[in-house]
């Protein structure tokens, strides 16, 4: 029977396409080629569970029958990510296509393959890339990284809670922000904001908050000049603001403390992606408000409140770096490809709920911003980010001082009993060192 079985198979298969199948068969193995087109994805894990099972369960399971490749993905926390990249080029192995944040692009440039041809493509064909991807991204020579998405960070703030406390629409300025939270605080209601060392939460806090005083890191030659009176201005203000508006257990939390303490009703507003929001809303029989209403209708958005030096933003930037040392660069282009196609990106896209803004143009129209307002801030959070070692170039110095948490570590100081004076020179040394 088995031999009967194996002269039909041969007899379909018919001429060269028998004598290849009779090889599988003898051998029990497929060619090599076929072994050889495997793509191994290192991502975070995301914050919106929704797109990690659809990538699985859906779109890279139609990818491999499109492109005719294996697909492994594989996700880790997002702090791990850094420590997994070095160690695969160190060693020369590793994943084929790796996901990495804001600067860390130019970290690993060395290491990558160029994707320009992918990257414009896809920004010709989408209405143009935004500048903040095409900087973080692009060493203007080349694209050492596949622009993904921004997530757009701003606070979610209990809607009723700041009506009570005198605020009908969300403040304006540091110093308005400052007077509703001390009442919020003392009717047990802080503001939460982490100093630690996370991924998102605390950069994306202290680097804007910085630059809306009118400090900057280095000027636009690279020279540091941090150390100076608009920077100990914001660290003073801060030292104020932490004691009367935040809830210091706060300090150390990472990257989902602040989301529990605000699903749990105990803190007022937090600066954060839109995961927050988005778990009321696949929850809502879960966090209800104190008279039992769905918490997803108490929340609203806002971007960080205004300085002296106007109003700044930090989004984090994701994109896809594919490495020299892959065996599967081929494989890897083609998927990028399938998986940058409009239609394709766009289930992705549609289960972030807007977590998540496309870095081209063209997504800024689409109905996922208009059939949920509470959402429509972020939609512009590709155009608004500013990146880490403002007002210099974006480079390696920058990303070494945004990965050492050197602006974060400068408010954690001075708002734990360090002085402001010597909280600014600390960090102001720890610069230096870095830029050279």
């Amino acid at each position: 029977m088995a031999g009967t079985k194996r002269r039909s198979l041969l007899r379909l298969a018919g001429g060269g396409a028998a004598a290849s199948m009779a090889t599988i068969l003898a051998t029990g193995r497929m060619p090599a080629f076929a072994r050889q087109r495997t793509v191994h994805w290192l991502k975070w894990v995301d914050f919106v569970p929704a797109s990690d099972a659809l990538l699985r369960g859906e779109l890279l399971p139609e990818a491999e029958r499109a492109l005719g490749v294996r697909i492994v993905l594989e996700t880790v926390n997002g702090n791990d990510l850094k420590p997994r990249v070095t160690a695969a080029i160190s060693s020369g192995a590793g994943p084929d296509l790796v996901m990495a944040f804001n600067e860390q692009t130019y970290l690993y440039a060395g290491s990558a393959v160029d994707l320009t041809d992918i990257a414009q493509s896809v920004a010709q064909a989408e209405g143009g890339l935004c500048a903040y991807a095409r900087t973080m991204c692009s060493n203007g020579g080349r694209f050492m990284a596949m622009p993904w998405a921004v997530i757009g960070n701003m606070i979610a703030y209990r809607r009723s809670w700041f009506e009570e406390a005198g605020a009908a629409s969300f403040p304006g300025t540091w110093a308005e922000y400052r007077d509703v939270a001390r009442k919020l605080k003392a009717r047990g209601r802080p503001i939460g904001q982490t100093l630690g060392h996370t991924l998102g939460d605390s950069p994306s806090f202290t680097y804007p908050y910085l630059w809306s005083w009118g400090g900057m890191e280095v000027d636009p030659t690279g020279k540091v000049v941090l150390n100076s009176a608009a920077t100990l201005d914001s660290v003073k203000f801060m030292q104020d603001f932490w004691k009367d508006a935040c809830d210091e257990r706060g300090l150390t939390w990472d990257d989902t403390g602040n989301n529990r303490a605000f699903l749990s009703q105990s803190i007022s507003a937090t600066l954060n992606g839109a995961s927050i929001y988005l778990e009321t809303l696949r929850r809502p029989e879960r966090y209800r408000t104190a008279n039992g209403t769905p918490m997803n209708r108490d929340i609203l958005h806002a971007p960080l409140p205004a300085g002296p030096a106007g109003r700044f933003g930090l989004h984090l930037l994701q994109s896809n770096m594919l490495m020299k040392y892959s065996t599967n660069q081929e494989a890897v282009k083609d998927f990028l490809k399938w998986i940058h196609a409009e239609k394709n990106f766009e289930q992705w896209f549609v289960s972030q709920k807007g977590f998540s803004t496309p870095c081209t143009e063209t997504w800024e129209g689409h109905a996922a911003w208009t059939d949920d307002p509470v959402m429509a801030p972020f939609k512009v959070a590709a155009k608004l980010g500013q990146a880490p070692g403002r007002a210099g170039p974006p480079d390696a110095r920058a990303a070494e001082a945004l990965s050492t948490y050197v602006i974060s570590d400068m408010y954690a100081k001075a708002v734990q009993g360090m002085p402001a004076e010597e909280a600014v020179k600390w960090a102001d040394g720890r610069l230096r060192k870095i830029y050279g």
